[in-house]
């Protein structure tokens, strides 16, 4: 008898954005068996099987695979949610789902970094952040990469599948390690905010206390603040602050023009008048949808690392996908479209890898030279 999980069947059908309708319809079965199939009450016949399969783009092992979880809705964080559809939501926390999967994979080759993030629950958002940098070490100065800090801590950072820009970012705890999913399409500047705002949804509501307009408000204060420190930002805030000087320090800063026209505001650096005359300006010139002197993407130094190693072993995303029955571009759409395996140039990275033990390690400098 054919061994048939059904959870696998639900996850990616859901990462397809597919209905049970739309399903069915295609492998050429009647609605009542999809549901059926999802619910455990019998397993599909091993040519529907491989039907099923085929629509959905993954090997026909992969049903086969054993349990297959991905994060729950409720312990999920998701920007904007009220305006996000059930459908792309669920493509979102799908991709998750083969996230779990390939870390799952990637332990048995590596000690990947271990989780260093406290409960910080107690504290507001501008306090945590500040308790935050003091605990890591980073000091007033701005942070050079935040994926790389996010990765060094512990945090398994992932890009989103392109084809749900919708969602800003978003994470999730898995037993007890964090999980953050950036979107690529964003800008640099938006995706280093996203990132930290995720860091805050980890630390101040970690055991998935998302209220809605509450906790988001929350983790972009905490983002603004951990970006941009209150001490090191005043200091080298411009005493007049006009669109041109504003642009030169939101670069040294590694943020958007717009969230650091805010932070000059909350820190009362600028009144009021000053605040909305800068943010007419900025939108009359196209720069609260596209971001002035952007810096390059951050891309994942973890990724680059391990795949690295695993080249070595003639080990590729390919052999991944067949290990884990799923596509290519179901691993590439985790992995910040990284194609070419180098990590030469890597200044403050480096990569340890014990032949008995396949220990992985990454250690970051994550401030930025000044």
């Amino acid at each position: 008898m054919t061994v048939f999980f059904p959870d696998r069947l639900v996850w990616m059908r859901k990462k397809r954005g597919l209905t049970k309708t739309a399903l069915a319809n295609a492998v050429g079965v009647d609605l009542r068996s999809v549901s059926a199939y999802e619910a455990g009450e019998f397993e599909p016949s091993e040519d529907t099987l491989i039907r099923l399969a085929s629509v959905l783009n993954i090997k026909r092992e992969f049903f086969k695979k054993g349990t297959f979880d991905g994060p729950e809705p409720a312990q999920a964080s998701f920007r904007a949610f009220s305006k996000l559809s059930a459908a792309k939501r669920d493509m979102a926390l799908a991709s998750g789902a083969i996230a779990f999967a390939l870390c799952e994979w990637l332990e048995t080759k590596f000690d990947l970094p271990k989780p260093n993030l406290p409960d910080l629950r107690q504290e507001g958002p501008e306090q945590a952040a500040l308790t935050l940098r003091y605990m890591w070490g980073l000091g007033e100065k701005p942070i050079s990469n935040m994926i790389h800090l996010l990765e060094s801590k512990g945090v398994r950072v992932f890009s989103l599948a392109l084809d749900i820009a919708d969602v800003d970012a978003f994470c999730t705890w898995r037993d007890s390690i964090p999980y953050v999913f950036l979107n690529t399409k964003k800008s640099n500047a938006r995706r280093r905010f996203d990132a930290a705002h995720e860091l805050g949804h980890l630390i101040l509501h970690r055991h998935g206390e998302y209220d809605g307009k509450v906790t988001e408000a929350e983790a972009d204060e905490f983002s603004s603040a951990f970006l941009m420190p209150r001490s090191g930002f005043s200091a080298t805030a411009p005493r007049l602050a006009d669109l041109k000087n504003v642009i030169e320090h939101k670069s040294y800063w590694g943020v958007s023009v717009a969230a650091y026209i805010v932070r000059l505001h909350r820190l009362k650096l600028i009144g009021d008048w000053h605040y909305r005359t800068l943010f007419q300006q900025i939108s009359q010139r196209g720069y609260r949808s596209k971001e002035p002197f952007d810096q390059k993407q951050e891309m994942s130094k973890l990724v680059q690392l391990f795949l690295e190693e695993l080249k070595s072993e003639g080990i590729g995303i390919s052999d991944i996908a067949d290990e884990l029955g799923v596509s290519e571009s179901d691993i590439k759409d985790l992995l910040f479209d990284i194609a070419i395996f180098s990590v030469a140039g890597n200044e403050g990275i480096r990569l340890q890898v014990s032949k008995q033990n396949q220990n992985l390690f990454l250690a970051v400098d994550n401030t930025k030279k000044t």
